[in-house]
């Protein structure tokens, strides 16, 4: 059976793993996002305004990026056990632990929730309007919004009919936003294994003492 100071030891390998691991997630979401500003790899839809909000709004940047990154950073410190963590009390690594799953929770939510709404309101791009009973000829929005009886997503023979500009838009549109939602679930399920992680090291800890 594990004594104390060997489950101490496994919990601050475990904090070393999720903490390079959230990190890792992070990067990911933040370069999904990027990509996602820049479809088919031509900068010129972002200059004239052809991207949607929930890319313009960046949520895999700041929020299942820097946000995850920074609790990753806190968690990777904790294992390795550098300054401030060196000798922490009981009451400061529960406190640590809490901020670091807080903000990685809040940052993953952030980014999954911005990701599964824009899933559902479909790509921004430049449709004919005439085929949605609209006098503008050309129009710039969210086509799939107006197509109440049928769902895009499911429905593929619209994936290249609808939108003109972009090519591909649907395509690029819900290849990594679907990216993004997995990143920010496996950034949850990191955050949970991380709290189990945490109580079970401060208990641990305090036995010891």
């Amino acid at each position: 059976m594990l004594s104390s100071p060997d489950v101490m030891a496994c919990s601050r390998t475990c904090s070393r793993i999720l903490g390079l691991s959230l990190g890792t997630t992070a990067l990911c979401a933040a370069g999904t996002n990027m990509v996602l500003l820049l479809p088919n790899w031509d900068v010129t839809y972002l200059l004239r305004g052809l991207i949607g909000k929930h890319a313009m709004l960046g949520s895999g940047l700041w929020g299942g990026g820097l946000m995850v990154l920074t609790a990753a950073t806190l968690i990777s410190l904790m294992g390795w056990r550098y300054g401030c963590f060196s000798k922490s009390w009981p009451c400061r690594s529960i406190l640590t632990a809490l901020l670091s799953s807080g903000l990685a929770s809040l940052g993953a939510l952030i980014c999954f929730i911005t990701s599964g709404v824009a899933l559902k309101d479909g790509p921004f791009c430049m449709f004919d309007g005439s085929s949605f009973n609209q006098t503008q000829a050309w129009k710039c929005g969210y086509p799939f919004q107006d197509l109440h009886n049928r769902n895009y997503l499911y429905d593929h023979s619209l994936w290249n009919s609808v939108c003109l500009e972009p090519s591909k838009a649907v395509i690029w549109h819900v290849s990594f936003f679907s990216t993004l939602l997995c990143i920010s679930l496996l950034q949850i399920l990191l955050v949970v294994i991380h709290l189990i992680n945490s109580f079970l090291g401060l208990f641990y800890s305090l036995c010891e003492k």
